[in-house]
């Protein structure tokens, strides 16, 4: 007999993909708002009239508390569900959000900003949600999909200068405002729940967190703070940094910094496969090579050279121009998202049954890499007055990562499989 329309298996498939589709949806929303700042912040410098330090902790600000919501919303969504915990994320933005609009002064700003960023902390929540609808050998491809949200910051960057040359900077907090309140009934509509993924309610937040002594979970830190937080940070300085070291307009510049956030997080679904097909750690280790190169042609500072010779001195100019700058970006942006899908590969294989915690931990330890990484990119460019410092220290960030995996797997055969024992390393 022929399974119907209404048989449970084919229910519950649907419900699946329902609920995939409608949490990507809200976590592209929540990550445009994250990342407002990315285009927000330029015109925002110039009315503070803001240093490049002053200026990075702005754009890295909502990313602070979008990194330390993770963990308790994660933990929470174990015990509480996805469904209500993600629901309640989306309505507390909606104030913040507008209440941006009347803001005056720096301070106001980042308190503000603070609020705003609990919409990066859906992460956390949406993982777990997601992954627990779907078979293991599908976890990885959901979670990528769902991970694909990351492209709500080449949404961003696509509204936002559209917004703010039409209307002023005023409006554009008002509208993220009316779109997360729509976004939070609609993810209310066609999401579901179901009791049997909550953890036990008589397991103790000390007993989900005893993972965390696994010397796993760290390194899968390590490897997310490169590939997300380093995505994060580029995604929130790209369009600034157009501006500044090519000349380009506010659109243009957002424009171009598309190209590297839109494939850094559609093709996180790609990752998804990728990983599902050839492991993680196959999958992790080529990213980080093709940071390593990339970040390596991308720091090159524009360098004007006077040589002399016989017939008198010759002027030469190395450097990037901004086609070859946009091309390598864009790789980044593909190595990354795939990196992204990698890493939380990892985990749905390891820790099926607490994937919220560990999903937590790791993903504040890469959004703490996006808050930290704008910061010092602006005290770099302060000290050194080098556009391309900011692609100095992610190359050197990378190369820590690399050393560190190596010798980390260095009794392991370099198959597409994580190690099981999590003594090594």
């Amino acid at each position: 007999m022929s399974l119907n329309a209404t048989s449970p298996s084919a229910s519950a498939s649907g419900k699946a993909l329902s609920v995939l589709f409608a949490s990507t949806f809200a976590f592209t929303v929540c990550f445009a708002i994250w990342t407002m700042f990315s285009v927000l912040g330029v015109p925002l410098k110039t009315n503070l009239n803001l240093n490049e330090t002053q200026f990075g902790l702005l754009i890295a600000t909502p990313v602070l508390t979008g990194s330390l919501v993770r963990v308790p919303l994660g933990i929470l969504t174990d015990r509480f569900g996805g469904r209500i915990v993600f629901f309640l994320v989306l309505l507390i933005c909606v104030p913040p959000l507008y209440l941006m609009s009347r803001a005056t002064t720096y301070t106001q700003f980042l308190v503000l900003a603070l609020f705003v960023g609990l919409a990066g902390g859906t992460f956390a929540v949406g993982t777990p949600y997601v992954a627990r609808w779907f078979p293991p050998h599908r976890r990885g491809f959901a979670m990528g999909v769902f991970g694909a949200g990351n492209s709500g910051s080449a949404l961003n960057m696509f509204v936002a200068p559209l917004v703010i040359g039409a209307f002023g900077w005023t409006m554009l907090p008002k509208a993220y405002a009316a779109l997360m309140l729509g976004t939070a009934i609609l993810f209310w509509l066609f999401s579901h729940s179901d009791p049997g993924h909550r953890v036990s309610s008589g397991t103790s937040m000390r007993e989900q967190l005893r993972v965390l002594k696994d010397p796993r979970v760290w390194r899968y830190c390590q490897y997310y703070s490169v590939v997300f937080g380093g995505y994060v940070a580029l995604a929130l300085w790209m369009t600034k940094y157009y501006v500044a070291e090519y000349g380009f307009d506010l659109t243009l510049a957002a424009f171009l910094a598309m190209v590297f956030s839109l494939p850094g997080g559609v093709l996180r679904a790609l990752g998804g496969w990728v990983s599902d097909r050839f492991g993680a750690y196959t999958v992790t280790w080529w990213v980080m090579w093709v940071c390593w190169v990339c970040f390596f042609l991308l720091s090159y500072p524009q360098t004007q050279m006077t040589i002399q010779t016989m017939q008198g001195p010759v002027s030469l100019h190395i450097g990037l121009n901004a086609t070859l700058f946009t091309i390598l970006l864009f790789v980044v942006g593909v190595a990354m998202a795939i990196g992204k899908a990698s890493v939380f590969k990892f985990i749905s294989d390891d820790y099926s049954d607490n994937i919220g915690a560990v999903s937590g931990v790791v993903g504040l330890a890469g959004g703490l890499g996006g808050f930290i990484l704008p910061i010092l990119f602006g005290a770099l460019l302060d000290i050194t007055g080098v556009y391309s410092s900011a692609f100095m220290l992610l190359y050197g960030t990378v190369c820590v990562a690399l050393v560190f995996m190596h010798y980390s797997y260095r009794r392991a055969p370099r198959a597409g499989t994580e190690l099981l024992d999590p003594t090594l390393g």
